[in-house]
């Protein structure tokens, strides 16, 4: 009979926008003001390390103080701070000068990482390759018959030809490019390529015109290469409230973004743009906001509640491992957690909202309705998905992923405040809030293993160009939009195709996707098998 009455009343909440209470206008007005900070362009799309994060940061803390949450981070503050590691960068160790000209260091020049380490000092002319001397290469010698091969790979060439001159007596190679409508390679941190062991150096079109003009002249070339770890800091804010009770509920979300997109994780294939990310994940951010603000003011006592925003979260998931793997509260204690992720566009027409981890415990199926009058709900039972509550249900907690869907705005710098649904994220903490009154009067959940999808790969380096319908349950992935200027738009397909395969691999649902993604590089071909209107279709692709 409780859950009954939880139901009856929760649907009495759900009313129409026309009817909306004095406290649910706050909350919106709330939403509006958190989420066009947090989306502004001053704090530069929230790039975990960036000062736009530390702003976020110091707004989020703000809020928690104000709501006169406990600070659960770092030596009584709201902040847990903790690393990133990024790959390698340039060592400020690196210096190239040539002719007594000091070049500037990836804006001139830089080495590649798979570059030896040494110094050196040498003169040499480019039009001549004598032994222990520099060698020059001349990037239009690799790439004029190359431009249309889709499997030409320019920094795996740069290293053969550099072989190949070491092995002829070359001390050294710079690279340059004499054609520029070509593109400039550039500084690839995350390289897995083995060392060469003579330093390989790339300089700039401008820089190449100063100094080879004159391809006899002679240069007075001095070198020294070096590298580092890459390591940028991040930080959760955290914020508690001590009911002085036996367990903790904990509520979180992300609020880390893409910058500018300086990490390839964009979809936007314009110019350098500001990824402000109101909906991914501004709008989770504000839902813990105001979800603290009204537990704190609520009669739910039986409980601990923590309120964590998490950074790092879209180069790896890195604040939520972090502060499981470091945690400010006994974990064993925890109930369970809620992670809100993209809440702020609930489609008016669908009312779709998806919620992921509903198999991580038999007491979630009591409380959440496979029915529900305002929202049109998707379950999926799988405890690992694309976010934070992932850490959580690794550490044996059950988890709920609460998440509106992807749209064609996803990932892109047109992800802005004026596209967020402020009545339907009013709906969505409403729901949430439910969710935990509900849970306040019930017993510690029991946690459940779920079906844990094969994650050996996690990161691809390819895109077929299509956002996954989460909603849906069939066999396959159905392709909810297109991105533009992708392998999926260049072959034809649709939104509303359902792929099925992966050249031999078959795709069953997101996780057989993204591990058969794993498989294949940029140039790769494949033949996608999808179902479009009840019939089988096979496109042949280049990633």
């Amino acid at each position: 009979m409780k859950y009954s009455f939880f139901l009856l009343f929760f649907y009495t909440q759900l009313l129409p926008a026309q009817k909306l209470s004095k406290s649910d206008k706050e909350i919106i007005q709330n939403l509006k003001r958190e989420i066009g900070y947090l989306a502004s362009d001053s704090l530069e799309g929230r790039r975990t390390g960036s000062h736009g994060e530390q702003l976020a940061a110091e707004y989020i803390s703000a809020q928690f103080k104000n709501i006169n949450l406990v600070p659960k981070g770092d030596n009584d503050t709201y902040l847990q701070k903790f690393e990133v590691n990024e790959g390698k960068q340039i060592s400020p160790a690196t210096v190239l000068t040539i002719n007594n000209d000091e070049l500037i260091r990836e804006k001139d020049f830089f080495p590649f990482l798979f570059s030896a380490e040494k110094s050196l000092e040498a003169v040499a002319s480019p039009a001549f390759k004598e032994n222990g001397t520099p060698w020059f290469l001349d990037l239009r010698d690799l790439t004029e018959n190359e431009k249309d091969n889709p499997h030409f790979d320019l920094e795996k060439a740069i290293k053969n030809k550099a072989e190949d001159f070491a092995h002829k007596g070359a001390s050294s190679v710079f690279v340059y490019n004499s054609d520029e409508q070509y593109e400039e390679p550039v500084f690839n941190k995350y390289s897995d390529a083995n060392k060469v062991t003579i330093p390989v150096i790339y300089l700039s079109n401008q820089a190449a015109r100063r100094y080879l003009h004159d391809g006899s002249a002679s240069l007075d070339i001095n070198l020294t290469v070096a590298f580092g770890d890459k390591v940028e800091s991040g930080n959760n804010v955290i914020g508690y409230i001590d009911n002085n009770a036996s367990g903790t509920i904990i509520l979180g979300a992300h609020y880390d973004h893409l910058g500018y997109g300086e990490d390839h994780n964009s979809l936007w294939t314009g110019e350098r743009a500001i990824h402000n990310g109101a909906d991914d994940n501004a709008s989770g951010t504000s839902a813990i906001i105001e979800l603290a603000r009204l537990i704190k003011k609520s009669k739910l006592k039986n409980y601990n509640f923590l309120f964590i925003c998490f950074s790092g979260e879209e180069l790896g998931l890195y604040g939520s491992k972090y502060f499981t793997a470091h945690p400010t509260i006994d974990l064993e204690k925890g109930n369970y957690m809620i992670n809100a992720d993209m809440v702020g566009r609930v489609n008016d027409s669908s009312r779709r909202l998806i919620i992921g981890g509903i198999g991580t415990s038999p007491g979630w199926g009591k409380i959440i309705p496979g029915k529900e009058r305002f929202f049109k709900i998707s379950l999926d039972s799988s405890g690992i998905g694309p976010s934070d509550h992932t850490s959580f249900y690794l550490k044996d907690i059950p988890v709920l992923f609460i998440f509106s869907g992807l749209h064609s705005d996803y990932h892109k710098p047109t992800d802005d405040t004026e596209k967020i649904n402020f009545i339907g994220e009013l709906q969505v903490i409403k729901y949430i809030y439910q969710i935990v009154a509900a849970t306040n009067k019930m017993d510690k959940l029991a946690f459940s293993k779920t079906k844990e999808p094969k994650m050996d790969n996690p990161r691809f380096s390819v895109s077929l160009g299509i956002m996954p319908d989460y909603t849906y349950s069939g066999n396959g992935v159905r392709a909810d939009a297109i991105v533009d200027g992708k392998a999926a738009q260049k072959a034809g397909f649709l939104a509303g195709d359902v792929i099925t395969a992966l050249d031999e691999m078959p795709i069953h649902d997101l996780y057989s996707y993204m591990e058969a993604l794993g498989k294949y590089k940029k140039g790769d071909p494949a033949k996608v098998t999808i179902v479009r209107d009840a019939v089988s279709l096979t496109f042949d692709i280049i990633f």
